[in-house]
C-alpha cells in the first residue's frame, strides 16, 4: 500500500467511534464490550461533578471488566426494566481530537450527542468522551472510557439507563 493511500491515525481513531457508535445504537452489546481491554475502565461522573474522580466522589458508572459485562447483560434482559425492550438511540461523534502518547496509547476526546427515543418521546443526551486507546494484535482497544454529561441534572430525563 502506498504511503498516501495508508489511513491516518485521525482515519483510524474515527472510524473506530463510528463503529463504536454503531454498536451501541444496534444494542450489539456483547461486540461492544468487546472493543475494551482486560483491564479497562468506563467512567461516567455524575451531572453535578463532571470532573469527579471515582477513586474520591460518588461517580454514575465506575466499571471494570467484570463490572461491564455484568452492566451488558442486565441491559439485554428483562432486569433491567427502563430498557425492556430496548430503547432507540442515534448516536453523532463530532470534534474528534486525537494525540499519540509517550507510552504508544492514543488519547481521544470526542463531542457525543446521543438522542434516545422511547414511548414516543425523545431525550436528548449531550457530553464528551475521553478515551485512551491502545494497540492489541493490531487492533484499537478502549484502556479507559470517561464520558461526561454536560446535562445538569437528569430530572427531565428520569435517569440515564443506555451506555452514553
Amino acid at each position: 500500500m502506498a504511503a498516501a493511500d495508508k489511513p491516518s491515525l485521525r482515519e483510524l481513531v474515527e472510524d473506530f467511534l463510528f463503529r463504536e457508535a454503531a454498536l451501541l445504537d444496534e444494542w450489539r452489546l456483547d461486540d461492544w464490550s468487546e472493543l475494551f481491554t482486560e483491564d479497562a475502565r468506563y467512567v461516567v461522573p455524575t451531572t453535578d461533578l463532571p470532573e469527579g474522580d471515582p477513586e474520591h466522589d460518588l461517580v454514575f458508572v465506575n466499571d471494570d471488566m467484570t463490572r461491564l459485562r455484568g452492566r451488558v447483560k442486565r441491559l439485554k434482559s428483562r432486569f433491567a426494566h427502563r430498557e425492556y425492550p430496548s430503547s432507540r438511540t442515534r448516536r453523532f461523534v463530532s470534534n474528534v481530537r486525537v494525540a499519540e502518547t509517550d507510552d504508544g496509547a492514543v488519547s481521544v476526546e470526542s463531542n457525543v450527542l446521543v438522542y434516545r427515543f422511547r414511548s414516543g418521546e425523545a431525550a436528548p443526551y449531550v457530553g464528551s468522551i475521553a478515551y485512551v486507546l491502545r494497540w492489541v494484535d493490531g487492533d484499537l482497544k478502549i484502556a479507559h472510557r470517561r464520558a461526561v454529561l454536560d446535562l445538569e441534572d437528569l430530572s427531565w430525563h428520569g435517569a440515564l439507563s443506555i451506555i452514553f
